[in-house]
């Protein structure tokens, strides 16, 4: 039980455009919602913010929540994977922050997959990309070499906003720390690999599991925030972490899909998931279980792309009827795939040509289901668990044909939520101070509706997609033993 009086929870969300604040109480009900912008900076591969907006942005959206903040027992913060920056020995910022998709780093991810290539292998994701941030860190001390010296520090995105928070260091959290090369298994930072990259181990922080306490709010934050002093201070998560805890896929076996510019499919699995190919990567659940993960560059993006000018509404019932239809496309919103597989070559390509606009606008939904079909298959190809429940979010949802036409595809039930935006998921993840995360997932989620699979189209479209996966097989992109699985899943 909480204290008496204490019975709310507050996730807070470090987005890339703001930041987002949501106070959830016990029962479920959302009590207030707050926002504040941020800015960046953005030249070719570079992407930075500065640090020093992120702590007065978190108060502002707290306070604009309109929430009664003596209510809140404990809070979490969230934060974009691979976002980091250094910091003085005094907490306060000493560098811009390199956000998660900045990517500068293309020299030193080449150093550090050649020198850590056993550790990743071990964590289940075999190589580094160059915006994740432990190749980033290392740039950072290329371009600053005083800085161990001078007493500097890595500190990720919600780190420093937690360090605000409590007045003093705080851990990382494993999910933040994945991409600077923490191994979420031991709870630990691999000595030999950042040994051997000339990384200094005193500028890292400690290391805990999320939804670990990692202090109290101080009494300047409290004055600053509204919150009482005193309120916990939860280890968090990454914002895709976030918003699958606001899914409510938390059982393992359960899987939350995104579909919004582009496709993000997570689960969470009782062992780590391994993937020889590097496509699928794992975060460390709140319970102890592991949530593999992929990002497929399919989406909702080609929408706003190649209909920008159309009454969607309109289109969409146009298309209703044409579904399934025999067009194919596989809808890449920018070039190179990574989930369901990799193949830089990779490019948008239809089967033939539309007979008209509405056509085309359904085999984009459709096409965009069938890929999202294939990275199930592929994660059960891996031996996770498949058979939970399905949650979808992401902007694609607004529009209902889609959903059903995912369910139809999936040949199961999907469920969509009422809210599902990265601070509720702190929120729940707060929330573990007192509950398990199954048990404050399901008393802090509300689904919306779910959709059953319309068996007089399932088998029809299961015809479309191994078309569609022997297209991807012929153009050498789909790996045989990946594409036989499909095909068995299928019956096909």
């Amino acid at each position: 039980m909480t204290e008496h009086g204490k019975d709310a929870w507050l996730g807070i969300d470090l987005g890339t455009q703001g930041v987002r604040a949501v106070v959830a109480a016990a029962d479920g009900r959302l009590l207030g919602t707050g926002s504040c912008p941020l800015t960046g900076s953005r030249d070719g591969d570079r992407h930075e913010q500065d640090p020093a907006s992120w702590w007065p942005a978190v108060r502002t959206a707290i306070r604009a929540t309109g929430a009664d903040l003596t209510r809140v027992a404990a809070l979490a913060v969230d934060a974009t994977s691979g976002t980091i920056a250094l910091t003085d020995r005094h907490g306060r910022p000493a560098t811009p922050a390199l956000m998660y998709d900045d990517g500068r780093a293309g020299a030193q991810a080449d150093r550090v997959n050649d020198v850590g290539e056993e550790q990743w292998i071990r964590a289940g994701y075999r190589r580094m990309q160059r915006s994740w941030a432990l190749p980033k860190l290392r740039w950072l001390l290329d371009a600053h070499p005083r800085a161990a010296a001078d007493g500097w520090r890595l500190a990720h995105q919600n780190d420093v906003v937690n360090r605000a928070f409590t007045g003093h260091d705080v851990p990382a959290d494993t999910s933040n720390a994945l991409k600077t090369g923490a191994d979420a298994a031991s709870v630990a930072w691999p000595r030999d690999v950042l040994a051997a990259l000339d990384i200094p181990y005193a500028m890292l922080p400690g290391l805990v599991l999320p939804g670990t306490v990692i202090g109290t709010v101080c009494a300047r934050a409290a004055e600053e925030t509204g919150l009482a002093e005193g309120t916990a201070v939860v280890a968090g998560m990454t914002d895709g972490c976030a918003a699958q805890l606001a899914s409510g896929a938390t059982a393992v076996g359960s899987w939350n899909s995104v579909l919004g510019t582009t496709l993000v499919l997570k689960g969470v699995s009782k062992d780590l998931v391994h993937d020889p190919n590097g496509v699928v990567y794992s975060h460390r659940s709140p319970a102890g279980h592991w949530l593999p993960g992929g990002a497929s560059s399919v989406g909702a993006g080609l929408v706003a792309r190649e209909f920008a000018d159309a009454d969607l509404a309109e289109l969409t019932a146009e298309a209703a009827p044409l579904l399934p239809t025999t067009l194919l496309r596989y809808p890449l919103v920018s070039p190179g795939e990574r989930f369901p597989f990799v193949a830089p070559a990779a490019r948008a390509f239809a089967s033939r040509r539309a007979a008209g606009r509405a056509e085309d606008f359904a085999a984009l939904l459709q096409g965009a289901a069938y890929a999202e079909r294939l990275c199930f298959d592929y994660v059960d190809h891996l031996g996770a668990p498949t058979a939970g429940a399905v949650v979808l979010t992401g902007g694609a949802t607004r529009n209902p044909l889609w959903n059903q036409l995912r369910a139809d595809v999936l040949g199961r039930p999907v469920t969509i939520p009422r809210h599902a935006q990265p601070a509720l998921g702190m929120a729940v993840l707060a929330a573990t101070t007192h509950d398990t995360l199954d048990h404050a997932a399901a008393a802090l989620v509300r689904a919306d509706r779910t959709l059953d699979p319309r068996s007089s189209v399932t088998a029809a479209h299961l015809e479309g997609y191994l078309r569609l996966v022997d297209q991807l097989t012929a153009r050498g992109w789909l790996p045989g033993p990946v594409a036989a699985h499909a095909r068995e899943r299928t019956g096909g």
